[in-house]
């Protein structure tokens, strides 16, 4: 009976110790609040993104995964880069196109 005793009172302190571990002793907070990461090694900018750039990119850990401002802010990088490197390639083939055109290709078929 004593060893019962003894056992239900380390179970209830065991348990008292763990709500109040999670709970966090109500309005005071455990511990500060944690400055964020942030991104250390940004991309360039002075110069466009190149491979190297996004090979050593090394985004921060939050708790919860990766701080989505940070992959936010690269994304957003990337695609306004890539944007204006498909503009560009669309001007340079619209640019090219006349000069393909004016070759005449009839010219072999009739031989």
């Amino acid at each position: 009976m004593i060893v019962f005793a003894f056992l239900l009172i380390a179970l209830v302190v065991v348990v008292a110790g763990v709500t109040l571990a999670v709970a966090g002793g109500g309005s005071e907070a455990v511990l500060p609040e944690a400055e964020p990461d942030r991104l250390s090694d940004a991309l360039p900018e002075n110069r466009p993104v190149v491979r190297a750039d996004i090979d050593e990119l090394r985004l921060p850990v939050a708790p919860r995964g990766y701080r989505m401002a940070d992959v936010d802010d690269v994304l957003e990088r990337l695609a306004a880069e890539l944007a204006e490197r498909d503009a560009r390639i669309a001007e340079l083939t619209a640019a090219a196109a006349p000069a393909d055109a004016s070759v005449d290709l009839t010219k072999g078929a009739e031989q």
